[in-house]
């Protein structure tokens, strides 16, 4: 092949990595159950309720907002961040771009709610268990688990 000269295959090559270069991937809009977050805010409570799984719907008919009307005060005022011990509360749309600081049994974890987290629960979001982390042989342990056998 002459210098300079280029194959078909190296043409779509060049294509493709061109291509991709131009065409910055846009985020692609979340959406709950096929409803964007200005029609899930535009909603009544009853009517995103039958959006829920079952057991989210069961929760908020039971009286999620009568349960804790304190932290719904706050969220109503506008507080930037809303601290609760309930960890059990559904996540509902005008919820979103607030900041909830959840208690996890030892401090509060501030959690910013965003769209993704719609229907979840609260405590969800703040683990209550940290992982454990092995340090070396027999650390802590008794005194016949610090044996270590010679290589």
């Amino acid at each position: 092949m002459a210098r300079g000269k280029t194959t078909a295959k190296a043409a779509r090559r060049k294509a493709r990595k061109l291509k991709g270069r131009i065409a910055a991937k846009k985020k692609k809009e979340f959406l709950y159950r096929g409803k964007s977050l200005e029609e899930l805010q535009a909603m009544s409570l009853d009517e995103f309720m039958g959006l829920l799984s079952a057991r989210a719907r069961r929760s908020v008919s039971r009286g999620m907002v009568n349960k804790n009307p304190r932290f719904f005060r706050h969220l109503e005022r506008g507080d930037e961040v809303i601290r609760t011990h309930s960890r059990e509360l559904v996540i509902l749309p005008h919820m979103i771009s607030k900041t909830i600081a959840i208690y996890d049994g030892r401090a509060f974890k501030e959690v910013p709610v965003t769209i993704e987290m719609v229907g979840h629960l609260v405590g969800e979001f703040s683990p209550t268990r940290k992982t454990v982390k092995h340090t070396g042989v027999g650390v802590g342990a008794t005194r016949s688990s610090k044996y270590m056998p010679l290589k």
